[in-house]
Parts: structure tokens; sequence; C-alpha cells
């Protein structure tokens, strides 16, 4: 079983001089992140955190912040990444569940999250709980320069130094994200540094970093395993948003030797013309990679090799599909490609079923013996074809169409907070395809035939206040919908 930070600190060995990571115009070579990630490690030990403590974590990725998630796990603490976009009570509810003794946030979280600053944050959109309070007795570490609001006592990340010690011994927990749920039942799940090093060991390995090039991401399930590769991480700086503002992104591409983007991002770099000189792989994860953005990614960067990802927060990945032989596959169905090597597969009812020591667990909960999906699915000679959810699915003409495959692509276009497509039965029996849109519909439109199979472009676009939920869990009301609409 592979652990996450041993692999990590190997590869610093290996390569110390090498550049590891850089955001502007600061590079941290391999041996300058060994030693930060030990001396973060050692300092917050001398400082009272023990294994086994849960930092509950804000602090955006950058040299700083991913040093500091580095060294807290090797010092036998555990990070809860926690989103203050979440509102305020439903981010009260994941601290309660979490229980951690630490948090860390960016020093701004702290300012605008009390006094009059919280009401402008308030009238922007914004709630935020009161970063200083909101976990009773913790201990603070705060990123960036002190400002108002910042407990009394709190730590400067950019103190957190001291002498290489001891990492500590893999335990049950490294990592905790927080997925979905209510403000009276969140759900979070639980990875540990081996469970997280066999994942992304098997991404490294399957999608083949190279030692020296450069990985374009803000994404630490891309930039980990290319460290793990002797690979170079940079990073884009704050705000360069690749789906909101891609003519700002693309200067970064001109070094790049591989990039992540997520589908909308993708389809944005390439409506802004996206011509990288260098570009040896692309990996597109995050949402459903289907073949109308592949065709125009194949005709756009004609040499460049693509990769989708297909996986989910308990078990990363689950399995990568090339894009030519995505492209190529003419049967039914979504091709995902072939199963990573850590990865037992099973259909059960045409459901599918995963497990394997990539496999985390629920927080509160046993653990996960097996995950079932919710994804429709059968197995072609170790290679996996989705097809769509296991309960949700209507008609238009001949195609059976599952939402569940769209909706998030759809979702992932700027402007969209949410998306849900429902077939409307109309007088002859068919269903008029409707997609209700919370949010910006004004980009929707233009973008869809990029994104989307032709068969299941909407017939009509609604913009809606907020999708109808239903249950503890809040999931969308597909009935109720259909009535709405």
């Amino acid at each position: 079983m592979a652990d996450i930070l041993t692999a990590l600190l190997e590869s610093c060995e290996r390569t110390p001089d090498a550049p590891a990571m850089t955001l502007g115009r600061t590079t941290l070579r391999y041996r300058d992140l060994r030693d930060r990630i030990h001396g973060v490690a050692s300092s917050l030990s001398v400082r009272g955190l023990v294994p086994g403590d849960r930092v509950l974590f804000s602090v955006r990725p950058g040299l700083d912040g991913i040093c500091l998630a580095l060294g807290v796990i090797a010092a036998g603490g555990t990070i809860v990444f926690a989103d203050p976009g979440a509102g305020e009570a439903m981010f009260r509810a994941r601290a309660g569940l979490a229980a951690p003794k630490w948090v860390a946030a960016e020093s701004l979280l702290y300012a605008v999250s009390r006094g009059p600053l919280r009401r402008l944050a308030r009238s922007r959109g914004l709630e935020l709980p009161d970063y200083g309070t909101v976990v009773p007795e913790a201990r603070h570490i705060y990123a960036g320069p002190w400002l108002p609001g910042v407990p009394r006592g709190a730590i400067a990340l950019r103190g957190l130094s001291g002498p290489a010690g001891a990492v500590s011994e893999p335990g049950t927990e490294a990592l905790i994200i927080f997925t979905s749920g209510t403000t009276s039942h969140p759900k979070a799940v639980v990875h540990s540094r081996t469970t997280l090093g066999t994942g992304l060991a098997d991404f490294a390995a399957h999608v083949g970093f190279a030692a020296g090039e450069t990985v374009l991401t803000d994404q630490l399930m891309v930039g980990i395993p290319a460290l793990i590769s002797g690979a170079h991480w940079v990073l884009p700086p704050a705000g360069a948003d690749p789906g909101a503002k891609p003519e700002k992104y693309l200067p970064l591409l001109r070094d790049a030797d591989v990039l992540f983007a997520v589908p909308a991002a993708l389809d944005a770099l390439l409506r802004a013309g996206i011509d990288p000189p260098h570009l040896r792989m692309l990996l597109v994860g995050g949402a459903p990679v289907l073949r109308p953005l592949l065709e125009r990614v194949r005709a756009q960067l004609p040499g460049t090799a693509v990769r989708a990802i297909y996986g989910m927060t308990e078990i990363l990945p689950v399995a990568i599909a090339d894009g030519d032989e995505k492209l190529a596959f003419d049967g039914p169905g979504d091709y995902v490609g072939e199963l990573m090597g850590a990865i037992d597969a099973r259909i059960d009812g045409g459901e599918l079923v995963v497990a394997g020591e990539g496999l985390g667990s629920y927080l509160g909960e046993p653990p996960l013996a097996e995950l079932r999906t919710g994804d429709l699915a059968r197995l072609e000679s170790g290679r996996l074809v989705l097809g769509g959810r296991s309960k949700d699915m209507f008609i238009r003409g001949t195609t059976n169409v599952y939402p569940g495959l769209y909706e998030p692509v759809i979702a992932g276009i700027p402007g969209v907070r949410e998306a849900a497509l429902a077939g409307v039965p109309n007088e002859i029996g068919d269903d008029e395809l409707v997609l209700a849109i919370v949010g910006d519909a004004s980009r929707v439109a233009a973008a869809l035939p990029g994104l989307i199979d032709a068969a299941v472009m909407p017939d009509r676009i609604v913009v809606l206040d907020a999708l109808p939920k239903k249950g503890r869990s809040q999931k969308l009301d597909r009935a109720a919908l259909r009535e709405l609409l």
C-alpha cells in the first residue's frame, strides 16, 4: 500500500535541486519543499498539535497553503477542507461534525467574517461564520498579513519553521472532504495517507507524468501525483479562472507540458483560441467528458494526448480513458476507459460497485467495504462504459436521456449555479427536453453545442430562482421539477 507522504518525500530526495512548485515569480526546489514540510510539521508539533488533531482548513491553493496542508499531515494531523461559500449554517454544521481542534484560514476571512465587513460580505451574498469563534477553544493559524479580526494568539503561517523531525506514522485519517448533506446531516469522505497514496500513485502511473515537465493546475489531486513523479507543478495565480476569464489564462499555457481542466473551463479556452506550443497532454475531469468537446479538442490540438478521468470523492480515480479511444468508441453509453489497477469493480443489477485500497470512508460511519456508485455501467474486458444514473432517465424520441450525465457539465458553465434537465411529456407521448438553470443563463445556449451531445440539446431553457429539492439530503425533486415546468 502506498503512503502519499512517503512517496512525495522520496521524490524530494531523488531530485533535490529540480524545481518542484512555482507560483508567479517564486519557485520551490524539491529540497525547499521537503524542508518546508518538515519545518511546518515540527513547528506545529512544538506548538501542541498531536497526531489525530483535525485542522479546519480555509487557505487557498498556493505555495504556503500546500506546504501547510502537507506539514499538518506529516505531523499526524487531519486536513478538513472547509468551503466558506457553503453558507454559515452549513459551515457550522460541518465544523460541528468534524470537531476540529485547529482552524487555518486566510487572514482576510477572519476580517470579513465579523463587524462591519461581515455586513458588507452579506450584501455581496456571502454568508460567513465568524472564523474566530466558529470552533470554540480552537488554536488558530492565519495566512497572509495580520488583519483586524485575527484572534489573539493566532500563529502566523509564515512563522511556521523549524528543524527537520521524524514524520508521523500513517494514521486512519489525513484528509476530510465534505460532499453533500444538509445542515442537520452533513456528509464527508475521510481519506488516509494510504488511500490517497494508492489512488494518486495509480493516477500518476497511468497518465505517465515525466520528471521535469511542467504541469499547470490548481488541483491538489493532480499536482501531488505530478510531484511524486518529479514533475514541476505550476500553480495559476489567485483569480486566474479559465472558465470566466480564459484570455488571462492563455499566457500561462506557453510553457505548460500538461494541463488539467474541467470541461466547462476547457470549452472557454477552446473558444478563446488555445494554442499552447508545448502541450503534450491534456487531462480533463470533474464532470463527464463528452464527444462534442473531445472532437473540438482533437481539431484544435491535434498533437496533444487527451486523458479523460472518471472518479469520485470516495475513490479517485476509477478509470481513465484515452481521448482517441473515447472518440473511436461507437457503442451505446459513455466510454470512460481502463479501470485503475487498484480498483475492484463489479456490476450489480446494472449498477457499478467499486472497492479497493484507495476507497475512503464516511465520517462518523463504519468503514466502507465497497461503494455503490449509483452509475449504470457495463464492463468490457477491463474497460468501463457508463449508461447514466440508476434512477434518473427519460425518453426523447428514440434516445434514453440520463440527465445526471449532462447536468454537471452544464453547471460548470460560468454564471450557472445549478442545472437540471427534465423530460416534460407532450401531446404525442414524447418528452420535451427542458433545461432549468439557476443563475445567469446568458452563456448557456452558445456553449451547449460544444459541450453536450446533439441528441440531448434542450428544446427550451428556463431560469428559476431555485430548483425544487426533497428529503433530508435535499436532492433534486425531479417530479416536482416536471410539474413546475
